[in-house]
């Protein structure tokens, strides 16, 4: 019975410290190539706005990573899994770090993307593991994109924002390949679809609450 509540409480637990803990990262935060430029008072309400989003993304994998761990079958597939959160525990991190920096705050409807990603994490898990695999790659490829236009609007002279995003672009694609090596199967095109449309509602909301 204990064993058979023991991935029910280590999924309370991860949501508790989540969104009521200050997230401690368990590496530095990436070193800026250079020394940070000064910002505009547009463009530090810019690159807020944008780490909030990044933010909002690493509270949405914490969720989607540890209720796929709740259900898995396999104790491998769960050990990698909550692994995988263990380590966006220091996206987390950096992201919490550069918004204080920028004096921005994190999205105030937090609790309600950790609920949603945690539905979909369920959902993928209980379709079996290889498919579970399959979201963990759709989701950290379509992440790794959502970077990449990141780097592209965040001004040159906050390198630090930069370093911190660049890290995390490399991170996420090296779980998408994790997830293809453990057997990852491909998801259809309409749950690709219906992934990044949610995606789109997240990082829009996200931007401005």
């Amino acid at each position: 019975m204990t064993r058979s509540l023991d991935p029910l409480l280590t999924a309370a637990d991860a949501a508790l410290r989540t969104l009521f803990t200050r997230p401690r990262a368990t590496r530095p935060a990436p070193a800026p190539a250079t020394p940070p430029g000064q910002l505009t008072q547009a463009e530090r309400r810019e690159v807020g706005a944008l780490m909030r989003v990044n933010h909002v993304g690493e509270i949405c994998a914490q969720a989607l990573y540890t209720a796929q761990a709740a259900v898995a079958r396999d104790p491998a597939l769960r050990d990698q899994l909550l692994e995988a959160a263990h380590e966006e525990t220091d996206h987390l991190a950096w992201t919490q770090q550069r918004m204080d920096d920028l004096g921005a705050r994190a999205s105030l409807l937090n609790p309600l993307w950790y609920a949603g990603a945690f539905g979909f994490g369920l959902v993928a898990g209980r379709l079996g593991d290889a498919l579970s695999l399959g979201f963990v790659a759709e989701t950290e490829r379509q992440v790794e994109a959502h970077l990449e236009s990141h780097l592209g609007r965040i001004p040159a002279a906050d390198t630090a924002s930069l370093a911190v995003v660049a890290q995390m672009k490399d991170d996420e694609a090296r779980h998408a390949a994790q997830a293809h090596s453990a057997g990852a199967r491909g998801l259809p095109a309409p749950a690709r679809a219906a992934m990044r449309f949610a995606g789109r509602v997240m990082t829009t909301v996200a931007h401005r609450i």
